[in-house]
This record gives structure tokens, C-alpha cells and sequence, in this order.
């Protein structure tokens, strides 16, 4: 058992972010947390899952986020209290429910937790959750370290109580996936009992039917609750404030750009000069401590991640108190002093303020910023992204390219969010052709497949992953299938959500806290649903490149099943189902027809090109013993032995 749930009350423990906002759920005494997988939320949901029998709580892994937010939600109903965890992306997918639900109301404390990636470090955009707060009209809260990211947690289910509402708790990359000193409270140890009350008046929204309607009185409720949360914002002890009395420079911040604007003030030699305004109530902006605030200086500098959320309520916000203020003068990122877009650091936020300040500020020396870039231009190794050492996708896309390539009719691909993303890369031999959101290729697909009136002759093919397919992939081949759109649809399933960590997902045999639950098979569903299905093994490229050439012939919707399990999951790694080998005899490497194929175009890291021999090799430490390239070389020099 960890520290997680271990930790005494007063304990210092250094926590992930996400380990701290886990430890705040338990100190909260939740009792439900749904989530679904996406860096970088997935290890809160992962720490609570390893608890859940010794913390009496039901954690799983869900469909996807609407379905997260729904169980969480009902959990509330029952008056216990919940959250549900999602990357930024997730909160777009759960909005449809999340716009009813904060009509509806909470009853036990309810949170939601996205984590937002600035810099998309691991993602396809860097969109913010931060705007849907303000649409749903709900509290929203950002900690701005460690130790609020528990503390501030806990206090978020207070909250959702006082208010009868759904309260938001935003982390972001660098606050989720770095550590710090955390000090540990109590976990409570009670025994809450659900029970979902339902006959009392309609409008009572303790007793009664839980809907959202009649929402015009229900919207008043909820903004009711809104102007009663600013009330509790103004005292909040996650609000704060150091500096001057009357400093040249107000600075306002929140979340993970606080370290770095504590960070720059201290570079810029500025602590006298310049007052640091850490908010963790970010929306609604309690008005009357910003006015405290506004009424010491002349300028104030916003520095938050990633757009001009906070900056622009706070203009709104300063115009409305213009009378009591004055004017004032607002920089960050519409001025153009902080960037608009990507991560922020101390460097950045410093070379701001050294501009307002009047000073000079140089992040590093010219001569090492020139340095640094020779070794990473000239001296560092070139290192594609690319798929790992025995990665199924990989051979995957070998068998589409190539047989769409030999189609020879310009077929093209749709793809969506997973490892098999980089497919739009070399080494993924650049198949795809669109990249949006999860699920999308094929409802993109299922468009173009209805295109052959207007004269569109390409084969049309999306792919999705085995989570992906669960998660939004469903919907769209019901819709393919439905208006029998002209598409095949690939499904990589390499058992399990391998992007984000292999967690669990519907078409496996085990839940998120490890209990055994029925796998709903893939192939039967989509044959369920009305599709033609074939299933291969994609290290078979021959058989698999037969059966794709023959579902491209096939009018309406059809699905190909590519099953192999990835090379990294817990089940696979670090074991080998052949020994690899090349005879150097055979090998004639550029003397080939192939002209060094495997090195060259299929470029598994696991093979290797001998300068010296003119051969090529593998690299045993490496090699995931997938055999696929003996499968691939034309001279059959490479050899697979399976391993007793």
C-alpha cells in the first residue's frame, strides 16, 4: 500500500500532482470517481483504482467522459460525494450532459477535474477547460502548487455542497506530472449510505425529481449559486497575495504559471517592486478583492496558460469598477507581453516584466543560447518520432499503405486520437490523411463514403483504436452501416488504451480495480450492427493485405479487425515470441531490389544498418520479437525462430 492512502495526518510525503489531488479526493471522503484515460489526468483516477478496496470507494474507468460525468453524477444524486477526471479534450465530449446537469443541481459534493495540456505536450490541440466554467456557469478553482492541489480539492466538495453545484478543479501538465512536498491531512472513516430521494416536490432540489426543467427558474437557481460562490471567494484562503503596499506592478496569476511568476519576480530583483496576486477562484473573479488590489497601482501585468481567459474577465471586470478604481492600464497576452499560445516559464514571464519594469533582462547568455543550438542542430542524433519496437500499428499501416498504394485509385485514410496517430508521420509510412478528434476518422469516413454521387471514386478507409471504438467510434459506424456509406473501417485493437497506459476499457475481461467484468467482443458488435467483418493478425501482412484488397472491393460499411497486443503492455513486454536473426550471406542490402527495405522504409528501431558489413542487423536489446520484418524482407534473410 502506498503513502497514498497510508500517509498519516501531518505527514510530508513528495507527491505527483495528480498523486495530491487523489490524496485531497480521500481526504474528502469521496466515494465515487469515474474518469476516462488522457494525459495528463489518467494517474488520479489510476492512484484511487489502487485504494479502492481499503478506501471503500467505486472508482472505474468509463466509455467515455459523458458517461464518466453521468456516473459520477448519480453518485451525487444518491448524496455521496463524487468526481469524474478527463483531459481537456474530455469536457468538450461531456458537455451535452454537463449543460443539464448544472441546471438540474448536486446533492453530495460533486467535482469535475480536467487536466489542460499548454503546449499540447501530449496532445492534438491545447485546447482549455476553462471556458466551458464559464458557460456552464459554474465556481472554478486552480491550484497553484502541490500542496493546494490536495488541500484546494477537498475544500472543492465543500463547496458543491454549499452551493448544491457542480464546482470545477483545473490542473494543468506541469502542475499534474511534476512532484513537490505535500503535507498529508486525515482521511475520514465513515461508512456513507446512498439513497436516491425522489417524491418530493417537483421544484425541491433536495427531495424532489432531479431534471432541469422549468429552466428558466432553474437557470435563475443556478446563477443564483454562482453570485453565492464569489460571496465565499472573497475570503478564500487559496487566494493570496505578497508584495508591496503599493507596488509599480501588479501581477495576476493562477494555476502553474504562479512558480513561474514567483520565479521571475525573484530574477528580476523585483520583489520590492512588483506585487504577486495568486488567485485560486478564477471564475467568478471575486470582485471586491481585485478591487482592494486594483486600487494600489496603475499597471497590471495577467500571466496565465494558454489564452486570455482570466485577463479579459479581469478588463471586464476592472471597467465595471472604474468609478472606485480609476483606469488602468492591463498587459499579458493581448498586449503581446506574454505569448498566446504554448507553455509559459520563468524566462518568459521575466523578460515581460523586465519590459514594464524598464529593465533588461536577458533568459541567457547569447554565446550558450548559440552553443546549445549547434549540439541540438549539428551533434545530437536525428530521432524520428515513430512507432516502438514491435509495435502492431506499424504493421498495420505497412499492409494499408501498401495495399492502397497497389489499388493504385488515390485511397486515402481517416484517422483519429492514439498512438496510431503519428501514422500521418514516415513512420507510419504517411497513411493518414485527417486527424481530428476521437472517433472522427470514421464519422469523417462515413462522409466521404456518400460522396460517389458528386463523383468521388477513392476507396475511403478510417482507422480506431480498440478504446477509440468504445469511447466514439460506435456512433459513427451505426452511421456508416445506416446510410450504407462506401468505407472500410480498420480497428487497430491492441488490447488496451496503450496511449495513456493500458488502462482498462469495455472489450476487456477487467475493470479499473482490477475486478474481473465481462469483454464485450468488438468483431461480434460490429457484426451486430450490420457490418462485414474480418479479423487478422497485422504480423501476418500477407493474409492481412488479402483480406483488406478484398473488403475495398465491397460496397457499404466493413470493418477489419487488426488484433495483435502491444508490445509495451504488462502482458507483452519483455518477452518474445521469436528470436530474430540475419544471415549476412543472404542479406544483399543496397545490392537488393529492396534497397535496404527494412532500414530504410519499414525502419523498426529493433533493426539496424552495419555501415561496415553493408548489412543489416537487429538489435537485440531492443527487439520485440515480432517477426515482422522476416514477414517483409524480399531475400529472406531475416529469419524468425519462435521461442519455447
Amino acid at each position: 500500500m502506498s503513502q497514498l492512502y497510508e500517509g498519516k495526518e501531518g505527514e510530508k510525503v513528495l507527491f505527483m500532482g495528480n498523486q495530491a489531488i487523489a490524496r485531497g479526493a480521500l481526504e474528502a471522503g469521496v466515494s465515487v470517481a469515474a474518469g476516462y484515460p488522457g494525459t495528463p489526468s489518467s494517474e488520479i483516477i489510476e492512484n484511487l483504482a489502487d485504494v479502492s478496496k481499503e478506501a471503500n470507494m467505486y472508482v472505474e474507468w468509463s466509455a467515455n467522459e459523458k458517461i464518466a460525468v453521468e456516473v459520477a453524477a448519480a453518485a451525487s444524486f444518491a448524496g455521496l460525494r463524487s468526481m469524474c477526471t478527463m483531459k481537456q479534450n474530455g469536457v468538450n465530449v461531456a458537455s451535452d450532459f454537463l449543460l443539464h446537469l448544472v441546471l438540474s443541481g448536486t446533492r453530495g459534493g460533486m467535482v469535475l477535474v480536467p487536466c489542460d495540456d499548454p503546449g499540447a505536450l501530449s496532445s492534438i490541440n491545447e485546447g482549455e477547460a476553462r471556458h466551458f466554467a464559464k458557460l456552464l456557469e459554474i465556481p472554478l478553482l486552480e491550484a497553484g502548487d502541490f500542496q493546494e492541489a490536495k488541500d484546494m480539492l477537498k475544500w472543492a466538495f465543500e463547496l458543491s455542497e454549499e452551493i448544491h453545484n457542480l464546482v470545477m478543479f483545473r490542473s494543468v501538465t506541469r502542475l499534474s506530472h511534476a512532484s513537490g512536498s505535500v503535507e498529508l491531512g486525515e482521511i475520514p472513516h465513515t461508512e456513507p449510505q446512498a439513497k436516491f430521494v425522489n417524491n418530493g416536490f417537483i421544484l425541491d432540489p433536495l427531495e424532489g425529481p432531479i431534471v432541469s426543467a422549468p429552466v428558466g427558474y432553474k437557470h435563475g437557481l443556478q446563477q443564483d449559486k454562482l453570485k453565492k460562490a464569489e460571496e465565499l471567494f472573497e475570503e478564500s484562503p487559496f487566494n493570496t497575495y505578497v508584495g508591496p503596499e503599493n507596488p509599480e506592478i501588479l501581477l495576476i496569476t493562477s494555476s502553474g504559471a504562479t512558480l513561474y511568476s514567483r520565479e521571475a519576480i525573484h530574477l528580476c530583483n523585483a520583489k520590492d517592486k512588483v506585487g504577486l496576486l495568486k488567485l485560486g477562484t478564477t471564475f467568478p473573479l471575486p470582485s471586491k478583492l481585485i478591487a482592494k488590489h486594483l486600487k494600489t497601482t496603475d499597471k497590471v501585468l495577467v500571466v496565465e496558460e494558454v489564452l486570455p481567459f482570466m485577463e479579459e474577465n479581469l478588463k471586464v471586470l476592472a471597467q465595471e469598477l472604474a468609478p472606485e478604481v480609476g483606469q488602468k492600464t492591463f498587459y499579458g497576452k493581448r498586449s503581446g507581453n506574454i505569448p498566446m499560445t504554448g507553455e509559459l516559464n520563468p524566462d518568459l514571464v521575466a523578460t515581460a516584466l523586465a519590459t514594464l519594469l524598464g529593465d533588461a533582462y536577458s533568459p541567457q547568455d547569447q554565446e550558450y543560447q548559440t552553443k546549445a543550438a549547434q549540439q541540438v542542430f549539428f551533434n545530437a542524433p536525428v530521432r524520428d518520432l515513430t512507432f516502438c519496437p514491435g509495435c502492431p500499428h506499424r504493421a498495420s499501416f505497412w499492409s494499408i499503405h501498401n495495399v492502397l498504394a497497389a489499388d493504385n485509385r488515390e485511397g486515402f485514410v481517416c484517422g483519429d486520437i492514439g498512438c496510431y496517430s503519428m501514422a500521418f508521420l514516415p513512420s507510419g509510412f504517411s497513411t493518414l490523411k485527417t486527424l481530428h478528434a476521437m472517433g472522427s476518422g470514421t464519422g469523417v469516413a462515413s462522409g466521404f463514403g456518400k460522396l460517389g454521387q458528386f463523383g468521388l471514386d477513392q476507396p475511403v478507409v478510417s482507422v480506431c483504436g480498440d478504446s477509440t471504438f468504445f469511447h466514439s467510434g460506435i456512433p459513427a459506424l451505426v452511421n456508416a452501416i445506416h446510410h450504407k456509406s462506401d468505407i472500410t473501417m480498420v480497428i487497430l485493437d491492441n488490447s488496451g488504451t496503450g496511449m495513456t497506459g493500458f488502462q482498462s476499457h469495455p472489450g476487456l475481461p477487467v475493470d479499473a480495480q482490477g475486478n474481473e467484468s465481462p469483454a464485450l467482443d468488438i468483431p461480434t458488435i460490429c457484426r451486430a450492427l450490420g457490418a462485414t467483418v474480418e479479423v487478422c493478425d497485422p504480423f501476418y501482412p500477407y493474409k492481412t493485405q488479402q483480406t483488406f484488397h478484398k473488403l475495398l472491393e465491397a460496397p457499404g460499411a466493413k470493418v477489419l479487425v487488426l488484433r495483435q497486443i502491444c508490445a509495451l503492455s504488462p502482458e507483452k513486454k519483455g518477452k518474445k515470441q521469436f528470436e530474430m536473426s540475419v544471415d549476412e550471406d543472404v542479406c544483399l542490402g543496397e545490392n537488393c531490389g529492396c534497397n535496404k527495405l527494412c532500414t530504410r522504409v519499414f525502419r523498426c528501431p529493433g533493426l539496424r544498418w552495419d555501415e561496415e558489413k553493408k548489412v543489416a542487423t537487429i538489435d537485440e536489446v531492443i527487439c520485440a520479437g515480432c517477426g515482422m520484418c522476416a514477414a517483409i524482407c524480399p531475400s529472406g534473410a531475416i529469419t524468425r525462430k519462435e521461442v519455447a
